[in-house]
């Protein structure tokens, strides 16, 4: 399994992620119980609605709320898990890849976490690296 890639000078990568995911062209629950509100004003008091759509609508609703509280949950969950990760690294001896592509080792005296803006960083040997640098993770 090569190492680093050799010649490859002044680059820097950057990672990011996000828990959430906002989409302009999805709709949400509110839009969806708008539209139901205003089908149910509009309709046709002649020939009403369909009782069999409308309980199809409405489980669709409850449906979509409980996907978001999942969604909800599991971003949760993932925060969790990232600052168990993180702080499981504080007394191991790592290899990092530095900003120059060299390989290089120590131990992580402390992490911090991410946020919504910044990269988790381990603080080692003195040294501030992202831990999306860090290739290699073990007591020696």
């Amino acid at each position: 399994m090569p190492d680093a890639v050799s010649g490859a000078t002044g680059t820097t990568a950057t990672y990011s992620a996000t828990s959430s995911v906002d989409r302009g062209d999805q709709m949400g629950k509110d839009t969806f119980l708008k539209l139901l509100v205003a089908q149910m004003k509009y309709q046709d008091p002649g020939n009403p609605a369909d009782t069999n759509q409308l309980m199809a609508q409405t489980a669709t609703f409850s449906q979509v709320e409980k996907l978001e509280e999942i969604a909800k949950q599991n971003a949760s969950m993932l925060a969790l898990q990232r600052s168990s990760s993180a702080g499981a690294m504080v007394g191991q001896t790592v290899t990092y890849t530095d900003s120059t592509g060299a390989s290089k080792a120590g131990v992580v005296t402390s992490v911090r976490l991410a946020t919504d803006k910044a990269e988790a960083e381990a603080t080692i040997g003195g040294v501030s690296v992202p831990v999306g640098r860090i290739t290699d993770v073990g007591t020696r």
